[in-house]
């Protein structure tokens, strides 16, 4: 992946601080500083992810599926469960429930659009790796530049504020404009 140095650096920046943000940015986009979502926000949207999840689950499976253990058939079933909803959020909506309402978007950390399923996928289990090392992984998030965790790392993915990533406006397109783009 060849990386982009930016072309002024604002000045007054210390030696270390220049030394992260060269080359911090992806070849595809230069110019563009995407807003990382933070540690706490981060954290914060897991925390609703935690309470939204375990409402679906408990009203999919009931009250008896939720409390067995996870190497059970239902501890499997919920866990299959509970990674297809993960996965097919970060596919169409770029992100599970608390990012969204956290106003965050799990997007490929070079292009900054939607990850591949491959992506979400490596993501999800990903999540191992900054599990096992004593949540070192999630912990990351707090000093790395581009505020990745090591499930981010691995899937080539960053979380950015919604307001950070230009959406399409096909609004003031003509029908020509878009049928021209489907085929």
């Amino acid at each position: 992946m060849k990386m982009q140095t930016p072309s002024a650096l604002p000045s007054g920046l210390t030696r270390p601080l220049q030394g992260i943000l060269q080359g911090a940015l992806p070849e595809t986009l230069p110019g563009v500083f995407p807003r990382y979502a933070g540690f706490w926000r981060r954290t914060a949207a897991s925390v609703i992810d935690t309470v939204v999840y375990g409402v679906i689950m408990g009203l999919v499976l009931g009250p008896t599926m939720m409390s067995s253990g996870l190497l059970s058939t239902e501890g499997l079933i919920r866990t299959a469960l509970i990674l297809l909803f993960t996965v097919i959020m970060w596919l169409r909506f770029l992100g599970t429930p608390g990012k969204l309402l956290l106003e965050c978007q799990v997007v490929d950390a070079d292009t900054l659009e939607p990850m591949s399923p491959k992506q979400a996928m490596l993501r999800y289990v990903g999540y191992i790796a900054s599990t096992l090392p004593l949540f070192l992984g999630f912990l990351w998030v707090a000093r790395d530049a581009r505020k990745q965790g090591f499930h981010d790392k691995i899937a080539n993915t960053v979380v950015v504020f919604q307001s950070e990533i230009e959406m399409d406006d096909e609004s003031s397109k003509s029908l020509e404009q878009l049928m021209a783009e489907l085929r």
